[in-house]
């Protein structure tokens, strides 16, 4: 059917509009109508699957196949996609014992999908079908159903797959979560199979990457006197002097905001007072060898910005400043 022709900017940002609220309708009346157990099975099917789980479709279904394949690889479950066409050509070599297939159609009776179900089914394969029938010939071939049903379509003709792609996006991306729940996947893990990506970066780099360290490293000893130890904050330039015993072991901190408050103590460094009775003692520390991340949530948890890294002994083997931390990406 025709639809009239949108010449006005506010015509298409009432479009934008429109469909927005379409899809999110499409989602929110998914959600409520989630068959648990139906769902519960699916995960259990995917989290047992000792080879990489098979994801295919066709079309626009095809591209949201490849996607999910993509998220499920991403986050701890190993997932290839199988173009339906290609995988009668010799690509259904990537399926094999132990495996699990995540199939979809919206339609349920995409000739190509349909094809792959009498092979998986003489391997074993156990499959989950996303699709908009519950009763389609696809449907009826796997063993657990998740429906990507729609009461219509955003495109303004009813017609371009719209609000049942980002429905069968949602429903593959809760298959994910749900499997990222299952493993115990952590921020860790992922960040592993992202070493180039900036996530990568700031979710692996350690403390010992970016910390003060050597000659540049602001340490004096615990019997210098307040002067002394001013002068290495001052050299420094960290916001702080760490203060270590003759075997080079962590004792204390000095920083900046300490030797405001004994500025406004009266306490000046004309006084000669030894550090040790003026520094702050047993301070926060961390092992060098920890996450950067983990550095900046106890610099948050303490309201801190400068941290000492130290060995399994206590040795003082660095200093990190929040602002080193930022700089590298991995605080904000």
């Amino acid at each position: 059917m025709p639809v009239g022709i949108a010449t006005q900017p506010d015509d298409w940002k009432s479009e934008a509009r429109r469909v927005l609220l379409a899809e999110s309708a499409a989602l929110a009346a998914a959600a409520e109508r989630i068959d648990d157990s139906r769902f519960v099975e699916a995960v259990r099917l995917l989290h047992a699957a000792s080879a990489p789980v098979v994801v295919s479709g066709l079309g626009k279904s095809g591209h949201i196949a490849a996607k999910v394949a993509a998220t499920l690889a991403s986050t701890g479950t190993p997932a290839v996609f199988l173009h339906a066409s290609e995988a009668l050509h010799g690509d259904l070599g990537m399926v094999v014992s132990g495996s699990a297939a995540l199939l979809f159609s919206q339609s349920g009776a995409t000739e190509e999908v349909l094809n792959l179900l009498p092979f998986l089914t003489a391997h074993s394969v156990p499959v989950v079908a996303v699709t908009g029938s519950a009763e389609s010939p696809l449907a009826q071939g796997a063993q657990v159903v998740l429906e990507s049903r729609v009461d219509a379509e955003a495109c303004p003709l009813n017609l371009a797959p719209m609000s049942s792609t980002t429905l069968q996006l949602a429903i593959g991306d809760a298959l994910a979560a749900a499997l990222i729940r299952r493993r115990g996947f952590t921020a860790e893990d992922f960040a592993i199979r992202h070493p180039l990506g900036a996530l990568g970066r700031r979710l692996l780099m350690k403390v010992s990457d970016v910390m003060r360290k050597g000659a540049d490293l602001p340490a004096v000893g615990e019997d210098v006197t307040l002067q002394e130890a001013v002068d290495a904050l001052n050299k420094g330039r960290l916001g702080a002097v760490a203060i270590i015993d003759a075997e080079r072991r962590l004792v204390g901190i000095f920083t900046d905001g300490d030797f405001r408050r004994l500025w406004c103590l009266r306490h000046t460094i004309a006084d000669n007072v030894p550090i040790r009775e003026v520094m702050v003692h047993n301070p926060k520390r961390v092992p060098a060898e920890l996450l950067g991340v983990k550095a900046v949530d106890l610099m948050e948890t303490h309201k801190i910005t400068v941290l000492p890294a130290v060995d399994a002994e206590g040795r003082l083997e660095g200093m990190v400043h929040l602002h080193q931390l930022v700089e590298a990406g991995i605080a904000r």
